[in-house]
């Protein structure tokens, strides 16, 4: 169909199907899809091993991914998204944290997690609101984005209202 999205490959996993894309030996986008969606193999090595890291992450959420990333985005927000790439698991940060690290606004820390093209490997669902709110999710395309958030964090072993 015209316009239909492509991946390089489509996983599902208990909370939603993970839309994988590729492109010059990276990863260039995970997208939360709607659990209806049909799985899909992978049509690169680059999928593959993003398939069977993403399946090693969910076996063991301690699970360090490896698989090369190609993240398109503004200098602004691949500072962002790097800074989410070192929050532990189990563990959460605030938009506020975030922006005082990198002397921005949290609002700007917001937009550039919902712009996130790489879902879960960059982890935007361990940033939270102030307070211990969980906030918004980035835009997904079903589900319930606050629930596919809840469930990310609880298998992180993250505890919510501490």
């Amino acid at each position: 169909m015209p316009g239909a999205l492509t991946y390089s490959a489509k996983l599902k996993t208990p909370f939603a199907v993970l839309g994988i894309r590729t492109a010059g030996g990276a990863v260039t986008g995970v997208e939360y899809l709607p659990t209806s969606e049909r799985a899909q193999t992978p049509t690169d090595a680059i999928a593959e091993r993003a398939c069977r890291q993403l399946e090693r992450y969910l076996a063991d959420p301690h699970f360090r991914f490896t698989v090369p990333l190609a993240p398109t985005g503004t200098v602004f927000r691949r500072r962002v998204w790097d800074a989410l790439t070192t929050i532990p698991v189990g563990e959460s940060r605030t938009y506020g944290e975030i922006a005082r690290k990198l002397a921005t606004a949290p609002r700007a820390v917001g937009g550039a997690c919902g712009a996130n093209p790489i879902a879960l490997i960059i982890p935007c669902h361990r940033v939270i609101g102030s307070q211990g709110a969980l906030g918004g999710f980035m835009g997904v395309t079903g589900g319930d984005p606050i629930e596919i958030k809840r469930w990310l964090l609880t298998h992180e072993g993250y505890r919510f209202g501490r």
